[in-house]
């Protein structure tokens, strides 16, 4: 595995050790991170990159963290329950040398520990049908982890249907093979 692009372009870090990790493949990452960087958000959202805060929820190796910290993001806050995925986290950090910009936190995100660092760009990769994702949203929305501008990059399998939780619209969906990348904010007002 390997960063796609941003001050870390080509860095190589660890893949999973176990099965119960999917990590997002490189060139579906890579094409995320292009519609974060390249699409107009609005005036509301922003630079979703740019000196922010993220949350990588379900975080696996933390592919998608230090892909966000390699394009500016200056801080990332990483969760997953499975102990090998929060090692190979804390060793990718490590490996990478961006472990101060990281804190990597033993949490399940339908049970996430408060905070007062709302993230500006949100991440969940949890597993594959398994309707997690809308329960997900409204637990980090109840710690305070969404800042009021948000934008929650949410990924399913193709044919996964996904309900929005109130409060929260899908602004457009991109398919990549069997994955699909949901693009959700807050409803307008």
């Amino acid at each position: 595995m390997r960063i796609t692009g941003g001050s870390l372009v080509g860095r190589k870090f660890d893949p999973p050790t176990s099965m119960t990790t999917r990590p997002m493949m490189d060139r579906v990452r890579q094409a995320l991170f292009n519609i974060l960087k390249h699409h107009d958000w609005g005036h509301e959202i922003g630079n979703v990159l740019d000196r922010t805060h993220v949350l990588d929820a379900f975080c696996g190796t933390g592919a998608l963290a230090f892909e966000a910290i390699s394009y500016g993001a200056t801080h990332a806050t990483l969760f997953d329950k499975d102990r090998q995925a929060l090692t190979i986290a804390q060793g990718n950090a490590a490996l990478l040398g961006i472990k101060d910009a990281c804190e990597i936190v033993a949490a399940d995100t339908l049970r996430p520990p408060a905070t007062n660092q709302p993230c500006k760009l949100v991440f969940l990769a949890p597993p594959y049908r398994k309707d997690l994702i809308p329960p997900s949203m409204l637990a980090l929305e109840q710690a305070s982890w969404m800042s009021p501008s948000v934008l929650i990059v949410a990924e399913t399998a193709k044919n996964e249907a996904l309900e929005m939780p109130p409060g929260f619209t899908c602004l457009f969906t991109r398919y990549y093979g069997e994955p699909a990348l949901h693009f959700i904010t807050r409803s307008p007002a």
